[in-house]
């Protein structure tokens, strides 16, 4: 068997809070996190962090990672920092343009040079029903930027309120998104019900305007919680009686029963039994006694209705010798079948 060949592999990101990518290291480059490197990506050379030594790892085949060029140098450094100078200038050039073109709904958030200024990266965000034209835009900022590629990219609401921080919906003086979320997951509204959450939307929706990121951090865990406590109104046994589920604790693995002529109480799920013959053995013989009860009775009563043929024949009989005095047939009036014409019978 072949030995397959090793990658020092490290996950570099480029902005304070982002998604984390692989690059391969040279064997002689030592590199520890924090350190800042140069990488060549899809949007140009850019400067990035490393925020995790993976190390050696072995690939079916070469060239599964891009290579990191270099460890940034005082020269990369101070390029940056006229980068970012430039992306000010351009932001407000951009927000301008728009206000000049009377483009509603469109607000640029961010712009992101890359290194060696080759390409530009504006993001804007825009939320209206119809399309956008935005080609006088991008124009115009060509012709403010020179020898630059241009990239007018639209990010979501999710992605604005992570550029721009700030407070969270809960109180917390960092929004999540802003803090350590390095990718959105998917929320839906079955996991604010899941969790017991009120449906308003100021409780479950975010600075965004969509559904709160934290939703799904203890989903997960009351799901499988839940599967293994009883439901609602399902009836149990508990140390100081049989009683019904009135609500469901999935943190605490508890419920609350209300017991007759006791109340409602809090029992553990350990602490209780439901009422079933196949889950438990004690109560099974009862049931089964009182199955057999009621199959016992019903067959009686079947037998003593039953009867026969001649038997009713000679009840209908009597009943014809004293006159008549049976039960009378009820005679309903018929509908005449053209509405216009009066009923024959009188």
């Amino acid at each position: 068997m072949e030995n397959k060949p090793l990658h020092n592999v490290v996950s570099v990101r480029f902005s304070k809070v982002g998604k984390l990518y692989h690059f391969e290291a040279e064997a002689d480059m030592v590199l520890s996190a924090g350190d800042q490197v140069v990488v060549e990506t899809a949007r140009g050379w850019q400067l990035g962090e490393v925020a995790q030594i993976i190390g050696d790892v072995s690939t079916p085949g070469e060239g599964s990672w891009k290579k990191i060029d270099r460890k940034a140098t005082e020269e990369d450094f101070e390029q940056r920092k006229v980068n970012e100078e430039k992306e000010a200038e351009l932001l407000d050039f951009s927000r301008k343009e728009i206000k000049a073109q009377n483009l509603d709904g469109v607000k640029v958030v961010s712009v992101e040079f890359s290194l060696d200024g080759s390409r530009i990266s504006i993001l804007y965000s825009y939320e209206g029903d119809n399309k956008v034209d935005l080609k006088n835009l991008k124009q115009e900022i060509n012709k403010f930027v020179h020898h630059s590629q241009v990239e007018l990219r639209q990010i979501g609401p999710r992605d604005v309120a992570k550029i721009f921080g700030g407070m969270g919906a809960c109180g917390l003086p960092t929004r999540c998104c802003s803090k350590f979320l390095t990718d959105f997951s998917s929320i839906s509204i079955r996991m604010a019900k899941e969790q017991g959450i009120s449906l308003t939307p100021t409780e479950i929706t975010g600075m965004c305007g969509r559904l709160r990121c934290c939703l799904i951090y203890e989903y997960e865990m009351y799901t499988e919680n839940r599967k293994q406590l009883p439901k609602r109104n399902k009836r149990v046994i508990t140390p100081v009686g049989e009683g019904k589920v009135f609500d469901i604790l999935p943190l605490k693995m508890a419920v609350i029963v209300d017991i007759p002529e006791i109340g409602r109480k809090e029992f553990f799920n350990s602490d209780i039994q439901l009422v079933d013959g196949s889950s438990h053995p004690q109560i099974q013989p009862i049931i089964r006694q009182k199955e057999n009860d009621v199959f016992s009775e019903t067959d009686e009563t079947d037998a003593e209705k039953h009867e026969s043929e001649s038997e009713i024949k000679e009840r209908n009989q009597s009943k014809n010798q004293q006159g008549g005095k049976g039960r009378r047939p009820r005679w309903r009036k018929r509908r005449p079948s053209n509405p216009n014409k009066s009923n024959d019978r009188k």
